[in-house]
């Protein structure tokens, strides 16, 4: 039986220093699904990511998962409890090997070679030295090996083909999880796929809905 996750930003404000990135945001991404956070650079949908996970304090509001308030929980904590966080930066080992790397992630690594076949010629390759895109596909794999209840991705498909990208949402949206994309559009990759949409402007969510109205909306 799929088990139903939930996690939740709830008139949520971060700032830094003295700006305020995000100015009370409320929203919810259930799982098992796919949840994405569109805005432009400055729309506040890293910081979003960045709350979700705890790596950035909220000033005011609350983080809830699964009905429990999470808000002073750290990081390394959520991490523990099942949530993944994939950053657009420094999201990979760059001094250790691709099979290093993996391993760090599950003793075995069949799964993310099923996912990305073009990683097996790469596994004896320093992570630093790959293209932009071999990183994010080492970066999702890992995300996979993690079997995490919530997946967060900065930024999933950056640097990547557009075969390469739509394999890569798929793989996404079949996780039995709650998965949370931030993108600066809307990917052609979620054509004819059920996602829920927040985008943010400013600091602030100014539409929410399902990515097929959004694209009605947008002509």
């Amino acid at each position: 039986m799929t088990a139903v996750t939930a996690i939740s930003l709830r008139h949520a404000r971060v700032r830094y220093g003295p700006l305020e990135a995000l100015h009370g945001i409320t929203l919810t991404a259930p799982g098992p699904g796919l949840t994405v956070l569109l805005g432009r650079n400055g729309s506040g949908r890293t910081t979003t990511l960045r709350a979700l996970a705890g790596t950035v304090p909220l000033t005011d509001g609350s983080v809830v998962w699964d009905g429990t308030d999470v808000t002073r929980v750290p990081a390394y904590e959520r991490a523990r409890r099942g949530l993944c966080l994939v950053p657009e930066r420094r999201s990979v080992f760059g001094s250790l090997t691709v099979r290093e790397n993996l391993e760090l992630a599950a003793p075995t690594h069949d799964l993310a070679l099923d996912a990305y076949p073009q990683l097996a010629r790469l596994l004896a390759r320093r992570a630093g030295t790959l293209s932009g895109g071999e990183q994010r596909m080492l970066a999702i794999s890992r995300a996979l090996l993690a079997r995490a209840r919530v997946v967060l991705v900065d930024e999933p498909a950056q640097g990547m083909s557009p075969t390469v990208a739509a394999r890569t949402y798929e793989l996404l949206a079949a996780l039995d999880a709650c998965v949370v994309v931030a993108e600066q559009r809307l990917p052609p990759a979620l054509h004819g796929r059920t996602a829920i949409v927040y985008e943010l402007r400013r600091g602030v969510v100014v539409f929410s809905g399902e990515a097929a109205e959004l694209r009605r909306e947008q002509g």
